[in-house]
């Protein structure tokens, strides 16, 4: 029992348990772009790996990834928050620290004796093929590991705020932690280049790693229920829990009828959301795992305080628009008397266009880096804008029984779209190098043409998928069990 001092004055210890989701949020965005920021200008030239390595491997990992999300909830649900949530941020910071050990072990398995003779072995001879082949299966394997922890993230961090927060501050609180993957995005330009290049690519993914294991004995000392919490006095306890007296309808909703997952495929509302998903989610990973390498073929190496800057004013360009996502659809709603439904799909649309910039970004980088910079910058908030709405619109239409569902299906098909454009984006690539001249597509050659090409389906694939949208639920219409 815990002694709680009568206060008028209500204390804040929800937003600093706010403040702890943000930081395992950061992480988990740092630990996902390591790889990112380091194999083009430093594991790959050690391990003789091509595009198409780096897209089995990345592709892997978004299939993965969108797998296991759709348990790990279940998991989270089953263990608790404070344990659930330690496990999965140990989990993946485990599987982070162990990509620093993939080096070593290739050279055991293949007979090299240290990194020098790694370096030296001949390109395109049968050595060069059993290194790269036996790192990115021990890449892959712990990019695995890596995506089971981080898939438990956002499970816990939305169920943690349900527990902190009522209900009119859950949305607000909600975006404060989700903005972590932005700054995680921000900062990992900055400082995962520079490890790399002062104290090798392994520090690189120790280091980065290891920041998990100190927030999981933050989460363990400080974190319990506010029920059980000695830093929530009474005042905030009661604001915390001021819904509960007068929510009369609350038993109703939990008892109310649930879809199966074969049901849910029965109405175009899942459809639509499966749409919106599949076309679009690719594109977003797209952007997160092959722009420092796009950099790098322009001549700005992440390593390099050029490659460094343009990556970093992408992710604010990023950061800053894609927070005035979740306002546009509300003004729509007060003041052109929209529902929500008809807001959020006329924001979409608004958003659906900024991507369409995309296909300048390969034409415009002969004349400044900088060009495509912005413009990757622009889509990318774009997506975000999108997305956000994107997930609202399952809670305009679907009972509170479903959502949980219905997120499930459409992230394991974004997980689809995913896998599907980071390994065609890698043999893509690869074939259009190796074509060199008599590879064209809009006036670029080689592998600049693969990149135009990607660029070209990321331009429209908002527009089309709002379109699908829009022809499978043209009004709005609530799911009623």
């Amino acid at each position: 029992m815990v002694n709680r001092q009568l206060s008028n004055r209500k204390s804040s210890w929800r937003w600093w348990i706010c403040s702890l989701l943000f930081i395992a949020t950061t992480v988990n965005y740092l630990d996902r772009q390591v790889l990112s920021l380091t194999w083009k200008d430093f594991i790959a030239p050690e391990f003789h790996w091509n595009d198409n390595d780096y897209g089995n491997i990345t592709a892997t990992f978004s299939i993965f990834y969108a797998f296991i999300s759709l348990f790990a909830g279940r998991f989270i649900d089953w263990l608790g928050t404070k344990k659930g949530y330690i496990w999965a941020i140990v989990i993946w910071s485990f599987g982070a620290c162990l990509h620093a050990v993939c080096g070593w072990a290739t050279m055991r398995l293949t007979g090299i004796a240290d990194t020098e003779a790694l370096y030296a072995v001949e390109k395109g001879s049968e050595l060069a093929l059993l290194v790269s082949t036996t790192s990115v299966w021990l890449f892959l394997a712990c990019r695995i590991i890596l995506a089971t922890g981080e898939s438990g993230n956002f499970p816990a961090a939305i169920k943690v705020t349900a527990e902190y927060f009522p209900k009119k501050d859950r949305a607000y609180a909600t975006s404060i932690f989700n903005a972590g993957a932005s700054v995680g995005a921000l900062v990992a330009p900055l400082t995962i280049p520079l490890l790399a290049k002062h104290l090798g690519w392994e520090m690189a993914f120790i280091i980065i790693g290891g920041i998990g294991f100190i927030w999981a004995g933050l989460w363990q000392i400080f974190y319990t229920s506010p029920d059980k919490s000695r830093f929530v006095n009474a005042a905030e306890l009661a604001y915390i829990h001021q819904e509960e007296n007068t929510l009369s309808s609350e038993p109703l909703e939990e008892k109310e009828s649930s879809l199966t997952l074969l049901q849910c495929f029965r109405y175009r509302q899942t459809w639509a959301f499966i749409v919106g998903k599949l076309m679009t989610d690719g594109v977003w990973w797209f952007f997160l795992f092959w722009a420092p390498a796009y950099f790098s073929e322009l001549g700005y190496p992440s390593s390099s305080g050029m490659g460094q800057a343009l990556i970093f004013v992408l992710y604010l360009i990023v950061t800053l628009l894609s927070i005035c996502g979740g306002y546009l659809p509300k003004l729509f709603v007060e003041r052109r008397g929209m529902n929500p439904y008809a807001g959020r799909m006329r924001a979409m649309l608004i958003f659906a266009f900024l991507p369409i910039f995309a296909m300048f970004a390969q034409p415009l980088a002969s004349i400044s880096p900088w060009w495509p910079c912005i413009i990757i910058g622009l889509a990318g908030a774009g997506h975000q804008a999108w997305s956000a709405n994107l997930y609202s619109t399952i809670g305009d239409m679907f009972p509170k029984s479903a959502i949980a569902t219905i997120t499930g299906i459409g992230t394991m098909f974004g997980g689809l779209c995913c896998f599907a454009i980071n390994k065609a984006s890698g043999v893509l690539f690869t074939y259009a190098e190796g074509q060199g001249e008599a590879f064209t597509f809009f006036g670029a050659t080689g592998k600049p043409a693969g990149y135009m090409m990607v660029f070209c389906y990321c331009a429209v694939a908002y527009l089309l998928a709002w379109v699908m949208m829009k022809t499978l639920v043209p009004r709005y219409k609530k799911i009623e069990i």
